[in-house]
Formats: structure tokens, sequence, C-alpha cells
């Protein structure tokens, strides 16, 4: 069985990081490889740097809560039920074992900020004719002028090339000189409603039945939260907050996010992996549009999701959330998740060298 090792973001204690991870895995497993994922560890020749990345992570482990080391347990314990990882990366950043493809992605493993390995997830490690690269993303809608030779040499030591996003597609084509790269969609909607429903867990302290869910990587101000509260006492709701750590399900791993998204009344977020999730299970949701200047730039791919499944009016307003917040039909968006997953498929099995006839569009 030929073998393949997924190259992405470790993500720690992030819900879309682990979810797409698992999805991009189950989906080449299906195909017939032996998947693993690279534990992907920060590398440096700098010893004075390694010894103030050490300091910091002993520092950040002090101050964990309670609640930070519950959440991190649960993360680890998904880890070991569901992902396959490999310590195959050395101290001088090499690939110990030899894989027939290193597939590259999701996530944004090509933001440049975001880069201590960047030789690693440039493709650097391995050959041309083995590095794929599936849904990665950039995060950013304009490409900072510094860092454009070093990705133009990277991008082209791969031989299939995919990106999550438009915007991503135009910077990647811009560097590498050509129109290859193709759009797909997020290794989540790969799998469908009932192959997550296998991993799901309810939440050990949730009590409520009918709730919202909010779900924001960025700042809730108090007019959000009011917009939001009235409109949950309206309907007799709980409001979960699970990036709240006053909240009791702040400590929730992925399988019991996956229940929550599964089961609330509404879905209020500025989160990619949460409007996905949304669809997936046929919930209504609402958008708000992220306040803070830091994350702007990553809202890009929320909008890209948006149009591709014809779903704008899933923004809020900006002043309430009204019913019709709750009426939604999603028949549509499932007919173009159905086409976006066979031009996916049709990617992966190419770059894969699954011999096949294809119809690609």
């Amino acid at each position: 069985m030929k073998k393949v090792l997924i190259i992405t973001l470790y993500g720690n204690t992030n819900f879309g990081n682990k979810l797409q991870n698992y999805a991009l895995q189950e989906k080449i497993k299906s195909l017939g490889f032996d998947v693993s994922t690279l534990i992907v560890k920060y590398n440096s020749s700098s010893i004075l740097r390694n010894i103030k990345r050490i300091i910091g992570m002993n520092i950040y482990k002090f101050k964990l809560s309670k609640l930070d080391k519950e959440k991190e347990k649960k993360f680890l314990k998904f880890n070991k039920d569901y992902l396959r990882y490999k310590n195959d990366l050395s101290i001088t950043n090499k690939i110990k074992s030899n894989y027939d493809y290193y597939v590259y992605g999701s996530d944004q493993i090509w933001n440049p900020y975001y880069l201590d390995n960047s030789e690693l997830f440039l493709g650097y490690l391995s050959s041309k004719e083995k590095n794929v690269c599936y849904a990665a993303s950039i995060g950013l809608s304009n490409f900072p002028l510094g860092f454009k030779e070093q990705y133009k040499k990277g991008l082209n030591n791969f031989k299939d090339i995919s990106i999550r996003e438009e915007v991503g597609k135009k910077i990647v084509d811009d560097l590498i000189g050509n129109n290859k790269s193709k759009v797909v969609i997020d290794p989540t909607m790969l799998l469908t409603k009932e192959d997550w429903e296998k991993i799901i867990k309810k939440p050990n302290n949730l009590k409520s039945e009918k709730y919202i869910l909010n779900c924001f990587l960025g700042e809730l101000s108090l007019e959000r939260k009011k917009i939001i509260e009235d409109f949950a006492l309206k309907n007799k709701c709980d409001v979960i907050d699970i990036f709240d750590k006053n909240n009791l399900l702040y400590d929730i791993g992925p399988s019991e996010f996956l229940y929550l998204e599964k089961n609330a009344y509404l879905i209020c977020t500025d989160s990619f992996h949460s409007c996905v999730f949304s669809i997936l299970f046929d919930k209504p949701f609402v958008v708000f549009e992220r306040e803070s200047n830091t994350l702007k730039n990553m809202y890009s791919r929320i909008d890209n999701l948006l149009d591709k499944f014809e779903l704008k009016n899933r923004k809020c307003n900006g002043k309430e959330i009204t019913n019709d917040n709750l009426n939604h039909d999603y028949n549509k968006a499932y007919m173009i998740l159905e086409e976006e997953r066979k031009k996916s498929d049709v990617f992966l099995k190419k770059a894969l060298d699954i011999k096949e006839k294809y119809n690609e569009k």
C-alpha cells in the first residue's frame, strides 16, 4: 500500500485545524492509501531562538487555567482516537521516512506571518514529483512583497497545487507564473453529514436542549452580544459561547464542538469552519463580519464560502436577528456542494496518480 504524509499546521486546540486534518486523512484513506500526519514542531538553527521558544512554552503551560487544561486533554484524546501522527522530522529538518506522496494542507499553511517552518511548508524537503498541495490557504488578500521570492521558489516545487479561496489562487498563479492551480473545497466539506456523525460526542456539561451557539474568533462587542441576547430571550434560548472562559462548555474538544453545531437552534459566528458545519448539518446560521482589524483579512474565506454556495443572505444586517434568519433552504447549496466534491475528488485522484478516466470541467 502506498504511503501519504500530510503536512499541515498542528493546531493545538483549534477546532477547524483538527477537523480539516481528520477529513483530509479520511478522504485520502478512502482512496486506498496508508495516511499519516507529520507532527510539525519548531526547528531553528539558532540556539537562542530555541531557548526563547522553550521558555515561552513553559510560561504558556504555567498560565493555562483548569478549563484550558481540560480542553487540551480533550484535543489530545481526539488526536489519539482519530488522527495518526508521525514524528518523522529530524532536528536537521529532514523527513526521516520515505513516502510516496507528501500532501500539504489544508489550513493557512502559506500565511507568511505564521511560518516558523517555511522551508517545510513550501515543499523543500521532498522532490517535486511527490509534492501535492490540497486546499492551502494564504489567509491574506494582499501578499507581502518581502516574501515573494521565497514563495516563488517554493511553490514551483509542487507537481499539483490546489487553493481554498479564489484570492489565494490569484496570488499563487502570479507567483508561479501560470494558471495551473485549482480552487477546491475545504477538506471538511469532502465528508458527508453521516461521516461526521460517526465522531460526534455530547458535551458532559450541556444542560440546555435549546440554545444559540456563539462561535466567534474575533471580538464580540457589547452591541452584538445584545443583538444575540435579545433574540435568545424572544425565542426562550440559552446562549452558549464556546470561547468564553466563564462558560462551562469552554473546555470542549472537536467531537463536542460537532455536537453543539449539529444541535443548535441558531449559530452566530465569524468562523469559517462554524459556517461549514452549519451548512453540512442543515442548521440556520448568521455571520457577523469581524470587528478586529487583525482578523479582518482572514474574513475573505467566509465571503468566498458564502459566494460559492449562494448564501449571502446568511450575513447579519448589523441591527438585529429576525425570525427570517431561522428560515433556511440549503438545497441549492447542496447541489453546488456535490459538484464541488466531484471537482475536488478529480483533483486528488489525478494528483495522487490514481488511474481513472476523468471528466474534468
